[in-house]
């Protein structure tokens, strides 16, 4: 599942908002609501009024992932984003909790393949708190022996519990390991723990002196202030910040992939789990669109084709799911997952995954099936606009993956897909020779051994979404 679909459902699995529902609800599109502008050091700003209720979402984000990362220093991206909360000269540790909730406010962070993202979220009459703090600490951020050790140390048992000491989280790992050859993807965003042990406090140091700068950066604001009053607020706080020297951007794209790849992960579990991956293009290509209905057919909800046939009527998997990301950066992975139910056998189970996929390879869709489709998907991305914070995030998430005005595309686009597209498309990229398929084998559990939660679908979220940082 991906980060569209964790909003449309309403796991927030790193947001913790107080801002209403639909307080941003508009028939007009982003291009009429939102206005842009671009200081002389290079920060992109977006703005969207909103009246409705005096509230505001100030968000910062960085154009630098787990992508951005080098061979040997994977989760630094991650690192820095805890060693953010650690203060400036300016203002403790301490100190910037305490301004935000004493304020009544929420902040946060979060770190993907493709960005880092930092929010507060509180009443727009101490909309200067956040654009303070977070002015301040893209260019005066200490970076300390003692926090960095600590911090460290964090980051290394985050993965541990997270990802080594979880099955399924593992076997996602796995899979984008083996997919991935020459694509960044390869690497987790909370890296692998060799690098994180070797990473230096220098390291630290130059990485955010390359990447947290104005000019590789987004300033958006969405909620209740009047731009004539808060552009001369954002330049003297963010303009005197010197531009810095960004890497080029780059795109990389994995070689066509020849034949079917295939792993297995042996570790201590309570069911077997599949995960198959695809590689496809992303929101740069007009398949995307016809991508998201793919998705939605083989997986929104309990009518969906996958529930239906493995869930309900076979009873082969507690679980099943399908994660597509239209905005990623680079190409990513369609992957098609499920959990076995108990007895059953891992194997009937990828038949069964297969059985669905060959149809949508051979069969066209029915016309009252892909509306069916396609009016999901039109909703949830209405619905997913739910908060200040949703649209925010919405326009920052565009800009990255290509342009925030390609927000207004999205419902033009997915309504215009054909039953011919779902059959073409699903031929292309779906096919068996396309695929890396992960399986995890569950062995037994040590005596008084807690089992782990999760599953493929959860997973699917976790890893997609982004490794949350609790600064409380």
């Amino acid at each position: 599942m991906s980060i569209e679909s964790i909003l449309r459902r309403g796991a927030m699995l790193f947001v913790f908002l107080a801002i209403p529902l639909f307080c941003g609800s508009s028939e007009a599109g982003m291009r009429e609501r939102v206005f842009e502008t671009r200081l002389s050091n290079g920060l992109k700003v977006l703005l969207l009024e909103d009246h409705k209720i005096p509230l505001v979402s100030v968000q910062v984000w960085y154009r630098t992932g787990s992508r951005n990362e080098e061979f040997g220093k994977t989760g630094i991206s991650h690192l820095l984003e805890h060693m953010m909360f650690k203060g400036t000269k300016k203002v403790s540790a301490d100190a910037f909790t305490r301004m935000i909730q004493e304020n009544g406010g929420q902040e946060n962070a979060f770190t993907s393949q493709d960005y880092t993202g930092y929010f507060e979220n509180l009443t727009s009459n101490r909309i200067g708190i956040p654009l303070t703090i977070e002015s301040d600490r893209m260019h005066n951020l200490i970076l300390r022996e003692s926090d960095f050790q600590s911090e460290r140390m964090v980051v290394m048992e985050e993965r541990r519990m997270r990802t080594d000491d979880n099955p399924h989280a593992y076997l996602m790992e796995q899979v984008d390991a083996a997919a991935f050859q020459t694509q960044p993807y390869h690497w987790p965003i909370v890296g692998w723990m060799d690098d994180i042990a070797r990473i230096t406090l220098q390291d630290l140091k130059e990485y955010y002196r390359n990447h947290y700068s104005p000019d590789n950066s987004i300033l958006t604001i969405v909620g209740d202030f009047r731009k004539e009053k808060l552009l001369p607020q954002i330049e003297r706080l963010f303009g005197r910040i010197p531009k810095g020297r960004p890497p080029a951007a780059v795109h990389y794209s994995d070689p066509p992939q020849t034949g079917e790849r295939r792993l297995a992960v042996n570790r201590e579990a309570q069911l077997p789990a599949i995960i198959l991956g695809y590689h496809v293009p992303n929101l740069r290509d007009p398949d995307g669109y016809v991508l998201e209905v793919i998705s939605s057919l083989l997986s929104e909800g309990k009518s969906s084709r996958l529930f239906v046939d493995l869930v309900k009527e076979k009873q082969l998997a507690l679980d099943v799911d399908t994660d597509y990301p239209l905005l990623s950066t680079d190409p990513g992975l369609f992957t098609v997952s499920a959990e076995a139910a108990p007895g059953k056998n891992v194997s009937d189970v990828e038949k069964a995954l297969e059985d669905q996929l060959e149809r949508l390879r051979r069969e066209p869709v029915g016309e009252s099936e892909l509306e069916k489709a396609k009016n999901q998907l039109e909703a949830a991305f209405i619905f997913q606009q739910d908060s200040f914070f949703s649209q925010g995030m919405l326009l920052a998430r565009y800009e990255i993956a290509l342009d925030w005005k390609a927000a207004d595309d999205y419902v033009p686009s997915v309504l215009r897909v054909t039953v011919e597209d779902v059959l073409r498309v699903a031929k292309l990229y779906l096919a068996p020779d396309k695929r890396t398929v992960g399986i995890l084998n569950p062995l037994p559990l040590e005596p008084g051994k807690v089992p782990p939660s999760g599953s493929p679908l959860k997973e699917n979220i976790i890893r997609k979404a982004e490794n949350a940082h609790d600064s409380e």
